[in-house]
């Protein structure tokens, strides 16, 4: 421990002498615009961190519309007109005018493939050099990272920036560090560690100690935003700035899915299940369940489909999609799983429109914008038993049912099968309460509540 509060010290230490530097090269030079900076690497992941971004983009056009609006992206290829017809097409955002454009050309800095090893600290140091890149070319009034690149936030203050956040979840919480402690398997703590008792010591310390920076930069933000409950507990534990934390639920189509009439073809019933191909949404769980439901069906019952819509980033993302489609062959489902990839939001919403079920399977899942859209939609939700899903969004409405809860792989069966065996009656029941509950996350909602957090600090309130 002693030599854990020795390096946080250095740490500390370091990062106030590079702040320091910092302020005397841009100190005398420095122009400040009266315009707001949304710090977004990836303008082109197509997750629910995007459609956030442009809803907030949106709402602070409508709540000031003399303040300029810049996206700082690597995506070269970004135009005013390629984002504004991007936030239309993938996610029926309609901003008042075009956001500028900011490139960032060090964007592998924060790429997870530079940092074999120690990815987190890698690339939260990497989004400090990211940062001073996108600062020194364009210096806003207001700095807003939409991204989670907490080790930004000192280097904004000191370039004379208010700082602003919406955290879609932390890059270290407690469960984190629990799983490492009781060493337990999963994507981001694989077989190598779990197996060494020395390996997860060492792991846990790492983990410590990166908490406790990520804590201290954290405390740099004026406003946090947070996306759900399970979020904001965490948040507020690591950064210890309670006053500044204002939980905002993001932005969902509930609205325009709520339109979708809740009837279903009987005839070879959807299961949907909407996410970027990343290795925490656990794809492959989902196809495991939904091939263990199917050899239990009946023959009499009509075979179910699984489609996968999601957003690949980059070329792991392709790999990790050609891998599921190798899985369904070895589990002989392949005729009966459906693939989508970069679907425009007008096709999502017709795959929706067809789904008895959504199915979703990431652990501690932040929040869980594609679980409310199942909801909207009129599919019944199958989510994971933890963080969001549970805390928030699967919950009772007056007293009926919402949805699912699993976590283990039958668990998930039992649910697919729980739905394909519902009479009609029963279906159309608890999808009338999920869609119902759905509209507590309406992007009117977001609007309302994202104006009413950021308006103090556009009024120049101080922190």
């Amino acid at each position: 421990m002693a030599i854990g509060l020795i390096i946080l010290s250095l740490f500390t230490v370091v990062l106030a002498l590079i702040l320091r530097f910092s302020f005397l090269v841009i100190n005398g030079r420095r122009s400040i615009s009266k315009a707001v900076g949304f710090f977004h690497p990836y303008t082109n992941d197509g997750g629910g961190g995007e459609r956030v971004l442009w809803c907030a983009v949106r709402a602070l056009q409508e709540e000031n519309p003399d303040l300029n609006c810049v996206v700082y992206t690597g995506d070269h290829d970004a135009t005013p007109q390629s984002l504004i017809g991007r936030a239309l097409d993938r996610f029926g955002v309609k901003l008042l005018f075009p956001p500028n454009v900011v490139h960032l050309h060090k964007r592998k800095w924060i790429e997870e493939t530079t940092y074999p090893r120690f990815t987190m600290i890698g690339q939260s140091l990497g989004s400090i050099y990211l940062a001073w890149e996108a600062l020194c070319n364009f210096t806003p009034s207001y700095y807003f990272d939409t991204s989670g690149y907490a080790f930004t936030y000192p280097l904004a203050r000191m370039f004379g920036c208010k700082v602003i956040c919406y955290t879609h979840y932390p890059t270290i919480s407690t469960d984190m560090l629990s799983r490492v402690r009781h060493r337990n398997l999963m994507y981001n703590n694989d077989a190598l560690i779990t197996k060494s008792i020395w390996l997860s010591w060492c792991k846990l310390f790492y983990y410590t100690l990166f908490s406790w920076m990520y804590g201290f930069v954290g405390s740099f933000a004026h406003l946090a935003m947070v996306n759900s409950t399970w979020t904001q507990s965490h948040i507020e534990k690591l950064w210890g700035i309670s006053d500044c934390i204002k939980r905002v639920y993001p932005p969902c189509d509930t609205s325009g899915l709520q339109v979708l009439p809740l009837k279903r073809p009987a005839e070879n019933p959807v299961i949907i299940s909407v996410a970027q191909f990343r290795p925490e949404k656990a794809h492959s769980l989902q196809l495991e369940a939904f091939s263990a439901a199917t050899k239990r069906l009946d023959s009499t019952m009509p075979k179910p489909k699984l489609q996968f819509v999601g957003s690949c980033r980059n070329s792991l993302d392709e790999e990790r999609l050609q891998v599921l489609k190798e899985k369904a062959m070895e589990l002989n489902v392949d005729k009966q799983v459906e693939f989508y990839k970069n679907l425009t939001y007008r096709d999502l919403v017709g795959r929706l429109a067809s789904a008895v079920a959504g199915i979703h399977s990431m652990t501690d899942e932040h929040f869980g914008i594609s679980v409310v859209e199942y909801m909207a939609a009129g599919a019944i939700p199958i989510a994971h038993n933890s963080a969001g899903p549970k805390m928030d969004i699967v919950l009772e409405e007056d007293g009926q049912k919402t949805g699912f809860l699993a976590c283990t792989i039958d668990e998930y069966a039992d649910a697919i099968l729980a739905i394909l065996r519902m009479s009609e009656m029963e279906r159309l029941k608890m999808a009338a309460a999920a869609r119902t509950r759905a509209r507590r996350f309406s992007e009117q909602r977001f609007y309302e509540d994202f104006k009413a957090a950021v308006r103090p600090i556009l009024c120049h309130t101080s922190k």
